[in-house]
C-alpha cells in the first residue's frame, strides 16, 4: 500500500513519461509535490522501488520506468500531480494544481439525467484570475460538486474570469471550488482580499512579513503586498469545467 505521497510522486512521474518521454528531474518532483529537500523525493523513490512499482535504469542520468501501478491511481490522482500532457510545462513545476471535474458538452455538470450527483455548493459570483475584481458576491445559484471535492469546512464556487492562472491549469469559463479559510500555506492557490475592497485567485507566498500574490502565468506579474493589506478569503480545492 502506498502513502498519498507515494501515489502522488508516482503519478506525475507517470504523467511526465506520458507527456514528453521523459522522466521529471528530481527538483521538478521536489516542487510538484511541495517538499522542501530532495532527500524528501530520494526516500520516496527508494520505497517505490522497494515496493516494486519503478525500476532505476543504470548509467543513465533522471532514468526511471514503471513497473506497475496501483488499482487506486486513477486520473485525478494523476491531473493532481499537474503533469498531464495539457498541464506541462509551469504547471508541473508549480506543486498543487486543482482537480479539474469535466462537464459534457449542452448539458449542465450539476444534473445528469435530471438527478443530484453531489454536495451541493453555492455559487458566489465571478473572481478575476487577472487584475482583482470584486468577487464574492450575493449568492445566485447552488452548483453540485463532487463529493471528493469536498472536505471538511465550509464551500463555495466562483466563476473564473481572465487568464493569469492559466499555466496552474485555471481557465477563463471554470468554477472553482474553495474551501473557507483565513489562514494558508505557503504556495496554496487562494481567494485573497486586497485592501478590503477587491479579491483575485492568486497563489499564495510569504516573504517574511511580505506576501506575494503569485499569478500562473508570465504575462503577468506577482504583487507584493504588506502583511495589513491581504485577507485570505478562502483555499481552492478543485474546479470544474464545462466544454462543448
Amino acid at each position: 500500500m502506498l502513502t498519498p505521497k507515494q501515489r502522488d510522486l508516482l503519478a506525475f512521474i507517470k504523467a511526465r513519461l506520458d507527456a514528453t518521454g521523459v522522466p521529471p528531474s528530481f527538483d521538478e518532483m521536489k516542487v510538484a509535490l511541495d517538499l522542501k529537500s530532495k532527500s524528501g523525493i530520494h526516500r520516496l523513490i527508494i520505497a517505490l522501488e522497494e515496493r516494486g512499482f519503478i525500476r532505476r535504469l543504470p548509467n543513465r542520468a533522471r532514468a526511471l520506468e514503471i513497473l506497475k501501478l496501483p488499482e487506486s491511481l486513477d486520473g485525478d490522482t494523476v491531473a493532481r500531480t499537474g503533469a498531464t500532457p495539457e498541464g506541462k510545462g509551469m504547471a508541473s513545476q508549480r506543486g498543487f494544481v486543482p482537480s479539474v471535474i469535466e462537464g459534457s458538452g449542452g448539458r449542465e455538470l450539476e444534473r445528469i439525467e435530471g438527478q443530484h450527483f453531489g454536495q451541493a455548493v453555492p455559487l458566489m459570483g465571478r473572481i478575476a484570475a487577472g487584475v482583482p475584481i470584486s468577487a464574492i458576491q450575493d449568492h445566485s445559484r447552488d452548483v453540485d460538486v463532487p463529493p471528493d471535492l469536498i472536505s471538511r469546512g465550509e464551500h463555495y464556487a466562483l466563476e473564473v474570469k481572465g487568464d493569469s492562472m492559466i499555466d496552474a491549469g485555471i481557465h477563463d469559463g471554470d468554477l472553482v471550488i474553495i474551501r473557507k479559510a483565513n489562514t494558508a500555506q505557503n504556495g496554496d492557490i487562494v481567494v485573497a482580499l486586497v485592501d478590503q475592497e477587491e479579491a483575485t485567485l492568486k497563489r499564495l507566498r510569504k516573504k517574511g512579513d511580505q506576501v506575494a500574490l503569485e499569478a500562473a502565468n508570465e504575462a503577468y506579474e506577482t504583487r507584493i503586498f504588506g502583511p495589513d493589506r491581504v485577507d485570505v478569503q478562502g483555499v481552492l480545492v478543485g474546479l470544474i469545467r464545462r466544454y462543448s
